[in-house]
């Protein structure tokens, strides 16, 4: 399979989106697809002064930007934050 669902949670917006992220994607370029998304489907509210950062909602470690979805070990099911 060559995408994965996840959960991600935007603190600024106090929302969770489940989002299929594909595996072979940069994480830096998931980000980029994802502030698109969200700004969209929030209303235009969603954006960024900065590059958010993607972290793992168990550990609070941040995913490497310049590793892929499956380099950081990221499977289906993954819960995260976008901060």
């Amino acid at each position: 399979m060559n995408k994965i669902l996840v959960s991600i949670y935007v603190p600024a917006l106090e929302e969770n989106y489940d989002f299929w992220i594909p595996i072979n994607k940069k994480i830096y370029k998931i980000i980029l697809l994802l502030i698109k998304i969200i700004n969209e489907s929030s209303g235009d509210y969603y954006r960024p002064t900065t590059m958010p950062l993607l972290y793992d909602k168990l550990t609070a470690k941040p995913y490497d930007i310049n590793m892929t979805v499956k380099d950081n070990q990221i499977g289906n099911g993954t819960e995260m934050i976008l901060i």
